[in-house]
């Protein structure tokens, strides 16, 4: 296979997607690439996470295939690693997610090691904070999120990958609290004050019908605004 452009898709279960998976989700793309759950490389279909058995459609794969029809040389290597339910503080290495018994910053790393030889990561897709937005976690989520990134970009390599924060889906059934708020400024914050990070703004997105989870056209639409992001910030 020639080398591949690598995108790390990180967070929690917007990204690993909770969309309904239709027809056109299980259409390959000839360019877009999927390291699976054995760190094999497959065409690119939904379901592409394996967090939990309820993983859908989510922004990643639209992502891909929003870059590969930009630019026909391009390939692109998708390499999914979100866990649903994710708080930021299981993100830090040696730690469990009880929920899933999954160890997300170790298990991401392995999955950056068995990525790297197929090609080189261009940048981090990261969609979480829901799990942070409570009284408790808002305040210092910011650090945590901060010491996240940093720990990414080192394991990959690259103290400047771009890094793409995904916005909190806004729903009219669950409006925001105080802590959402603070999530929110902080996504905000880091990508006005870190070099190389874009926001990535989820503003007319709807949920499935739980008001938490983006149903599959809006997790698709926000795969292509994270690709607009990324299109934008490697301009610069």
């Amino acid at each position: 296979m020639p080398p591949l452009s690598l995108f790390l898709l990180a967070g929690q279960s917007n990204m690993a997607g909770r969309g309904v998976v239709e027809a056109e989700d299980r259409m390959p793309h000839a360019r877009v690439w999927l390291l699976d759950r054995s760190a094999r490389w497959t065409p690119a279909v939904e379901p592409m996470h394996f967090d939990k058995p309820i993983a859908g459609v989510g922004p990643g794969r639209a992502f891909g295939i929003a870059l590969a029809d930009a630019d026909p040389a391009m390939r692109i290597g998708l390499v999914p690693v979100a866990v649903g339910g994710s708080s930021v503080v299981a993100w830090v290495p040696g730690a469990t997610h009880e929920q899933t018994g999954a160890r997300p910053f170790d298990d991401a790393v392995a999955r950056i090691r068995a990525a790297k030889p197929q090609g080189t990561f261009r940048a981090i897709l990261w969609h979480q904070g829901e799990s942070d937005a409570t009284e408790a976690s808002a305040a210092p989520y910011e650090s945590r999120l901060r010491s996240v990134i940093e720990r990414l970009r080192s394991e990959i390599g690259d103290p400047e990958l771009p890094v793409l924060i995904g916005q909190l889906g806004r729903f009219t059934a669950a409006p925001w609290t105080a802590p959402h708020h603070q999530v929110d400024a902080a996504h905000r914050h880091l990508a006005a004050n870190l070099r190389n990070v874009a926001f990535v703004s989820s503003d007319g997105l709807a949920d499935k019908g739980d008001a938490l989870h983006f149903d599959g056209a809006s997790a698709r639409m926000l795969g292509r605004r994270y690709a607009e992001a990324f299109r934008a910030l490697t301009r610069q």
